[in-house]
């Protein structure tokens, strides 16, 4: 049986567009695989040209997530390190590392302080609708950093059937076997949010705090050696977030404004003198405040227009005082470093067009401008980065089988020499009413980021200077992949994904040995650099049971692949494996959910400078998992609870004695978690219909 469904949809600065779906009422679930990541409107996962992948708010929720890092951390292709100097983590994707992915908040890009993807533990984990990836090179759309892939964050709208909808959420973990309850050791998270619709008006609001109170820390009274002494430092962190969100929508028109606020702090312990009885104490606060404005009207059938205003403002503040422990007095310290703010601000305008010229051919021209700009002490003057770029891209079908999609993204920078030209070409062939093949190219850039060129750091360990003559990164990408439908029926439902990928990057960004001084760190651009693999997704549902398995083989390139001297292995390979298992008792409002990630052993060369050769290093694998338990009560009411890290991985062996970037340990343990944690929440929700 078949039936006919009106669809209005409107995400991310793409146009509203309404359109009758065609359904077959046997394959009602594919319903939910719509996406709009790089897409002219709303589309069905299966039509869409590029490979994308979602995670729903259900399963972020089934997880009982308290970041976007714990959602990702079981997915396929995302690896995570972390910065314990720092108190930062950063993430790779498909081989390659935060800096060339962009991260985008409802289609806005988030503006990071240093090279680590440190933003993605700065959204607010209750406002998420859900997350769209999109893997390989969107630089036509999407401008730089975009070579890896795109993960857009999805806020929740302010629609529905519910005049008034109040949620609140509570949420207690431990931190290993360290726990005290509502503050302090353990991790503590607490919600209130809001939704109010009435006619074409919506309005939501949100507040949520985490705290983190650290993990295997000395205190603040510990000895200066028996603070070293402590193997991990999980610094305490604390976070206050609040959002709000407005909008007006009618047939053909629709605009919202958003505004998300960011308070964190992290404190450092460095230990007491227990001569003195003085101790350094230092914190890094962190706001971050980012407001966007979005519309789209529909002129008429052919013709829509949407366009995006973004401004974020980054503040990063270091205050280090010496803390007297025998009065309990404190005076600013005068170390090198030790005091500073740091001040990051990028706007963004973005218009597009989508013109329909018939049922075969579509365009989308657009424009697009971009200010970075910084300040602070350890900024080289107040530089501005001004990017301007036209893009314009074209859907062509022939029938029901073939899709292709150019596009030319043309750009002008006020500071380097960008590429005057960025290409791609997309394409999807409906093989069989089963099988799907996509065949991509893309050329993609990474413009050096104004801590790149810019950004000097020098304390009592480190002296860093940035490259004001960084060229742009670029890189050519080929990506290719087979979709089986498989199974679809109302109780079975069966799909597999073979993917494959190629990438080879040009005047690769990394760290290393300014040439003309042997005792300072800069950046510098190397010339090759290259990753490939593939990935087999499936996802298997039977009645309530949902299951989804994936494997990858991911190779990339090290740095001393193109060393004429270097006669060791050119790419090196390491495997991941996923299992993620929901099954639900629906005459009970239950379910239970296993999350898993088996994470292969990363090899890698390091350089032994006195000997002149190269030596083989290995960081060690791990199995992660995640077993959670949900259960409606009252109807309004819901608990979680569980087991996360199931297997208490808290660090992995290296064997490298190298250091690995400018806050990196080296030697033989890489930190990972903090340990097996258990988890109790309560969600309320209620809703005035």
């Amino acid at each position: 049986m078949r039936i006919y469904l009106s669809i209005a949809l409107s995400l991310c600065g793409f146009v509203t567009v309404a359109q009758e779906i065609k359904v077959d009422t046997t394959k009602a679930n594919d319903l939910k695989d719509v996406v709009v990541t790089g897409q002219y409107g709303p589309q069905s996962l299966r039509n869409s040209v590029y490979n994308v992948r979602t995670i729903s708010a259900e399963r972020i929720k089934l997880r009982a997530a308290t970041s976007v890092q714990q959602v990702l951390n079981t997915e396929l292709g995302f690896r995570f390190s972390n910065d314990l100097t720092l108190g930062t983590t950063d993430v790779s994707l498909m081989g390659m590392t935060g800096r060339n992915i962009k991260i985008l908040l409802d289609g806005v890009p988030l503006v990071d302080r240093s090279d680590a993807r440190e933003s993605l533990n700065q959204i607010d984990i209750n406002t998420i609708d859900r997350i769209e990836i999109v893997e390989g090179p969107m630089s036509v759309v999407y401008g730089t950093d975009a070579l890896a892939g795109v993960i857009n964050i999805i806020t929740r709208r302010g629609t529905g059937k519910s005049l008034l909808n109040l949620s609140a959420r509570v949420q207690e973990e431990t931190a290993g076997n360290e726990y005290e309850a509502l503050s302090g050791k353990g991790n503590h998270i607490q919600n209130i949010s809001g939704n109010w619709r009435n006619d074409n008006w919506s309005v939501l609001a949100g507040f949520t705090h985490t705290g983190f109170g650290g993990w295997n820390l000395a205190s603040k009274t510990a000895s200066t050696t028996q603070v070293s002494a402590v193997t991990n430092r999980w610094k305490p962190k604390e976070q206050y977030l609040g959002n709000t969100k407005i909008g007006y929508h009618n047939n053909n028109f629709n605009i919202w404004y958003r505004l998300d606020g960011l308070k964190e702090d992290i404190d450092v312990r460095y230990g007491l003198n227990p001569n003195t009885y003085k101790g350094l104490l230092q914190t890094y606060t962190t706001h971050r405040y980012t407001q966007q404005l979005q519309s789209e009207y529909k002129i008429n059938n052919n013709l829509q227009l949407s366009a995006i205003a973004g401004f974020t403002n980054l503040e990063r503040a270091t205050k280090t005082v010496i803390h007297d422990f025998t009065n309990n007095t404190e005076v600013l310290s005068t170390g090198a470093g030790e005091q500073d703010v740091a001040k990051f601000n990028s706007a963004i305008f973005r218009a597009t067009a989508v013109y329909v010229l018939d049922k075969t051919v579509s365009f989308q021209p657009g424009f697009e401008y971009n200010r970075d700009a910084a300040s602070g002490q350890r900024i080289n003057g107040s530089p501005v980065i001004i990017d301007y770029a036209a893009f314009i891209s074209s859907e062509i079908k022939f029938g029901d089988g073939v899709n292709i999609r150019p596009g030319l993204r043309f750009i002008k920078n006020s500071v380097y020499d960008a590429p005057p030209v960025i290409p791609s070409l997309n394409t999807k062939f409906k093989l069989t009413d089963q099988f799907d093949l996509r065949l991509a190219y893309a050329r993609g850039f990474r413009s050096p980021a104004l801590r790149e060129l810019y950004y000097d750091f020098v304390d009592a360990s480190h002296t860093i200077f940035g490259n004001p003559n960084l060229k742009a990164e670029k890189s050519d990408s080929f990506n290719a992949s087979i979709a089986w439908a498989g199974i679809s029926s109302q109780d079975i439902r069966f799909k597999s994904t073979l993917a494959g990928f190629y990438n080879k990057f040009k005047n690769r960004i990394i760290f290393g040995i300014d040439p003309t001084d042997q005792t300072v760190t800069t950046l510098l651009n190397i010339e090759n650099f290259k990753t490939v693999g593939g990935t087999l997704d499936n996802t298997f549902n039977f009645k309530d049971l949902q299951t989804n398995i994936g494997i990858s083989y991911i190779g990339t390139y090290h740095d001393y692949s193109e060393s004429q001297d270097f006669a060791g292995k050119k790419i090196l390979w390491s495997p991941e494996i996923t299992a993620n298992l929901i099954y639900g008792f629906p005459k009970i409002a239950a379910n239970i959910s296993f999350f898993f990630k088996y994470t292969g052993e990363k090899p890698g060369f390091q350089k032994v400078v006195t000997q002149e050769q190269y030596k083989a290093t290995t960081i060690s694998g791990f199995s992660f998992a995640d077993l959670m338990l949900n259960k409606i009560l009252f109807r309004s009411l819901t608990i979680n609870a569980g087991v996360k890290n199931l297997f208490n991985v808290t660090q992995l062996t290296n064997s490298s004695t190298a250091s690995g970037g400018a806050h990196s340990t080296g030697g033989a343990t890489v930190p990972y978690s903090y340990g097996r944690s258990y988890v109790l929440g309560l969600t309320y929700n209620w809703d005035k219909l």
